[in-house]
């Protein structure tokens, strides 16, 4: 391998992540002025049409690329760095299972100990995820396109119409663990505005981040495409910012009338006494 090609590889490697990393950016602002404090009950605005346009654009942008991004990644000086490979698993927990798991811990937690903030962000953080979860998989099925893995990452447009439903070997499109991260990371930026509107300056990059990083391991271990990590970085941050806007512009839905609507304490012997109030 000659110096030029050397350089032009690693450029192109750490060009990667930059480009990523910038339309997270873009998506953390827009969500952060999309997102008033004060909830509407209008679901859907014009930011959010800016918002589908940019990730449209980010998409389509990587499709030309994508093969050449896989190459690189799975390049043996970058495959051989431990540190990469231990930290490309752990993010990965951390967004699936990990964000159902956070989710629901974070609901328990605000509802024994009656801190609706704490409760709201576990619930709603948890429904983003599983509304995402659920177009992700829906369109993973009807694509049905081929893994890097499975092409040895020479053909990245290996689609097909309904292939992806029961193999995970075509289910590459759009990467589900990034849906996961970037549903969870634009619930909990949307809700942190709520009840702390300047620390959401300090909570979005680092929820976005944590969430480009899940992105670039699943590309890193060979289980993603580019364009598969845009997509699911849209789902994701469409769907956290939708069902916050929802759930506190009605917030008499069904959903919050009656997980939120009860009360949870401890008692003697160790126990927790459970009581609903479904009424307004």
């Amino acid at each position: 391998m000659t110096m030029t090609t050397y350089v032009n590889r690693r450029l192109l490697l750490w060009a990667t992540p930059l480009i990523t990393s910038s339309a997270t950016a873009a998506v953390a602002q827009t969500a952060l002025v999309g997102d008033s404090v004060h909830a509407a009950k209008t679901l859907f605005t014009w930011r959010d049409a800016a918002l589908a346009g940019g990730f449209t654009a980010l998409t389509v942008t990587m499709f030309p690329v994508d093969r050449r991004v896989a190459r690189n990644l799975q390049d043996s000086s970058t495959q051989a760095n431990h540190f990469f490979k231990n930290a490309s698993r752990g993010v990965q927990y951390i967004a699936d299972p990990g964000s159902i798991v956070i989710g629901v811990t974070l609901y328990g937690v605000g509802r024994v100990a009656r801190w609706r903030e704490v409760a709201d962000l576990g619930l709603h953080g948890t429904e983003a995820v599983a509304l995402s979860g659920a177009v992700a998989g829906l369109l993973k099925g009807v694509t049905g396109r081929a893994r890097p893995y499975v092409s040895s990452d020479t053909t990245a447009h290996d689609f097909h119409f309904g292939r992806g439903f029961g193999n995970g070997r075509f289910q590459s499109f759009p990467s589900g663990h990034t849906t996961a991260a970037f549903a969870a990371a634009s619930a909990v930026t949307s809700e942190s505005q709520r009840w702390w509107p300047r620390g959401v300056w300090v909570v979005a990059p680092a929820m976005y981040g944590g969430a480009t990083l899940v992105g670039l391991s699943r590309m890193y271990n060979n289980a993603h495409w580019a364009s598969d990590v845009a997509l699911g970085a849209a789902i994701g941050t469409f769907s956290g910012i939708k069902v916050v806007r929802y759930s506190h512009g009605h917030s008499n839905n069904f959903i919050d009338r009656w997980l939120l609507g009860f009360d949870a304490e401890p008692v003697d012997g160790g126990r927790v006494a459970i009581g609903w109030s479904v009424g307004q």
